[in-house]
C-alpha cells in the first residue's frame, strides 16, 4: 500500500496519469487481493484497464478501460478513430451475462480449477524439481516461472526443446528477457487440462534430468 499511495502522489506530482493493467486480478492464490490504484486514486490520475481473454475466452477480442471523467471524451475520439467500435452484438451478450451472473459464477469455478493447477505446479517446484529449478515468486496469474539453478540458457532452450518433443510445451525465460537473457521457463497452466498436469511435469523432470 505505501508503494501505491507513492505512485499515486509522484502522478500527481508530474501532472501524469497511470495505465493499471490488472488482468491478473481475479485469479490470485495467497493473501488478501490487492487494493487496485483505481479504488484508492482521488485525483482522476489512474486509467483502468482489463481484458476479457484471461477470464472468458481469448477469441472474443474483448477488453475495457474504466477512465476518469476527464479523460472519457479523449478516449472515445480515440477509439473511433482507431477502429469506430468493438463488435455490438458481442458487447450486449457480454453485458448480459455480467448482468445476470453468469460471468461471477465462471470466475468462482474458474478460480478453484486454477487454483489446483497452481498448486500442483509450485508444489513439484518446491519438491521434485528443487534440484534443478527455483520457483519465482509469484500468487496471481495463470503461470509460474522458474529459474534454471545452472544458468545455462543454452541447456534452457535444450530442455524445452525436448520435452516439446514429447508433447509438453514450455516457453523458456531466454527470448523474453529485457537485458541479458535468464535461464529458465515459463509454466503456463491456463489451457492445459487438470489432470495433464502432473504427466506433463513428470515428462520435463525427465529432459532436466538428461539435459541440465
Amino acid at each position: 500500500l505505501p508503494r501505491r499511495m507513492a505512485l499515486l502522489a509522484w502522478a500527481r506530482k508530474r501532472d501524469a496519469v497511470l495505465l493499471e493493467d490488472d488482468y491478473d486480478c481475479e485469479f490470485r492464490y495467497a493473501g488478501r487481493p490487492l487494493e487496485p490504484l483505481h479504488a484508492l486514486d482521488r485525483d482522476g490520475r489512474v486509467v483502468y484497464a482489463g481484458s476479457l481473454s484471461k477470464l472468458l475466452l481469448p477469441t472474443l477480442r474483448l477488453g475495457f478501460c474504466v477512465p476518469p471523467p476527464s479523460l472519457r471524451t479523449a478516449l472515445r475520439a480515440a477509439k473511433f478513430v482507431t477502429d469506430w467500435h468493438t463488435a455490438l452484438p458481442t458487447q450486449a451478450a457480454l453485458a448480459r451475462f455480467v448482468a445476470d451472473g453468469g460471468l461471477a459464477r465462471h470466475l468462482r469455478r474458474t478460480r478453484s480449477i486454477y487454483r489446483q493447477r497452481y498448486d500442483l505446479v509450485t508444489g513439484w517446484l518446491s519438491g521434485p524439481a528443487g534440484r534443478w529449478l527455483e520457483a519465482v515468486p509469484s500468487a496471481a496469474g495463470l503461470h509460474v516461472s522458474a529459474l534454471l539453478r545452472s544458468g545455462d540458457v543454452t541447456a534452457a532452450a535444450a530442455v524445452a526443446g525436448r520435452v516439446q518433443e514429447r508433447g509438453v510445451l514450455v516457453a523458456p525465460l531466454g527470448p523474453l528477457a529485457v537485458g541479458a537473457p535468464r535461464a529458465g521457463f515459463v509454466l503456463g497452466y491456463g489451457l492445459l487440462p487438470t489432470d495433464k498436469v502432473e504427466p506433463g511435469l513428470a515428462r520435463l523432470a525427465e529432459a532436466l534430468a538428461a539435459t541440465a
